[in-house]
């Protein structure tokens, strides 16, 4: 299973893109701006709802302000689970001063919660409100440029349930762009399954909770040959089916298809 740690080294640090200062165009700027697009997108998770309160996304320049502040499309509660299989929601939109980004953080406020088998539960995020869930870019954004980043919030890996009945929120997510996302797509029948999908590199593992038609949908996988593994539930009755050299190329989305068990 990946870390925290390698989903920095191989999501975040290639990832060319353009942070912004601002959400206003700063034409004084000598080195041109650039525009980036943030989108939320969610990693699944076997919960009825995970509710994420945002109140803002913040990133580190190398110009004297340091951290700077940027405007959210919409300030609020997000249930991230509604965006998984390619679905997504847009995050912030705006134009930068062109130049290097160090960090980049996002702040939540204390309305976070979790629902499980119909329940409602607090989530813990004291150090997500207090000082943000930080990841590291240090990437240089290109004048004149327009970029697309999708931040991949990992909802399974990230809830962790407490000794004591409690959950809390530990943040794994990874970021991709356009450049630097691959994709595997297909359909599990019959539904009845229950089924859960597995794609592995070798090194990392990802996974994929079909949708009501049976479709799923991975993006952000590094270009490589993976294997992909369903995983029927165990109380269905149906075997688990494996497909073998699923090659995968940044760009592109490697359709496996129908996949009947």
């Amino acid at each position: 299973m990946k870390t925290f740690s390698y989903i920095l080294k191989m999501f975040l640090l290639p990832v060319l893109i353009t942070l912004t200062i601002s959400c206003n165009k700063n034409d004084d700027s000598p080195n041109g701006t650039s525009t980036i697009n943030f989108h939320l997108t969610d990693g699944p998770g076997v919960y009825d709802a995970v509710y994420l309160d945002i109140k803002e996304v913040q990133v580190h320049t190398d110009a004297p302000q340091g951290w700077v502040t940027l405007g959210l499309a919409r300030q609020g509660v997000y249930n991230i689970l509604q965006f998984s299989n390619g679905l997504d929601t847009l995050l912030c939109s705006a134009t930068i001063p062109a130049g290097k980004i160090s960090q980049m953080r996002m702040i939540l406020n204390s309305n976070n919660s979790i629902v499980v088998n119909g329940t409602s539960y607090p989530l813990n995020t004291p150090s997500a409100e207090e000082s943000g869930i930080k990841l590291n870019l240090n990437t240089d954004f290109l004048p004149n440029g327009s970029y697309d980043v999708w931040l991949d919030f990992d909802a399974g890996k990230s809830v962790v349930v407490q000794g004591n009945g409690s959950y809390k929120l530990k943040p794994v997510i990874r970021a991709y762009s356009v450049e630097t996302n691959g994709k595997i797509a297909g359909t599990v029948l019959p539904l009845s399954s229950k089924s859960i999908v597995y794609a592995s590199n070798g090194v990392d593992t990802f996974t994929a909770i079909p949708d009501a038609t049976g479709y799923f949908l991975f993006c952000g996988l590094p270009a490589g040959t993976y294997t992909v593994t369903i995983d029927a539930d165990a109380s269905t009755g149906f075997q688990d089916k494996v497909i073998t050299n699923v090659n995968v190329s940044f760009g592109m989305v490697t359709n496996i298809g129908i996949q009947q068990l």
